[in-house]
């Protein structure tokens, strides 16, 4: 008997070797993969930089609310100066 008539097959023994597609799915998958982690990095350094712009903003209102009162107080005191003279 010899064993140059037999075909190993080396599946039957749960041994593949991956196929060339495969091996791109893999790599287009990881691709896939990584670039999802970015964008989802990336979208909470967004919202990271939106809350520090609507804080600023906030601080920004504030400033104008104040700058308004007291431009009435130094209108008020040019008009009551004028009105003493």
């Amino acid at each position: 008997m010899q064993f140059d008539d037999y075909e190993i097959e080396t599946s039957s023994w749960g041994i593949t070797s991956p196929k060339e597609g495969d091996l791109g799915l893999v790599r287009d998958t990881v691709k896939k993969e990584q670039t999802i982690k970015e964008i989802l990095a990336c979208q909470e350094d967004l919202k990271v930089m939106l809350a520090k712009v609507q804080n600023v903003q906030k601080e920004v209102d504030k400033l104008t609310s104040n700058n308004e009162t007291l431009q009435m107080y130094i209108d008020n005191l040019t008009v009551q100066m004028a009105k003493r003279r």
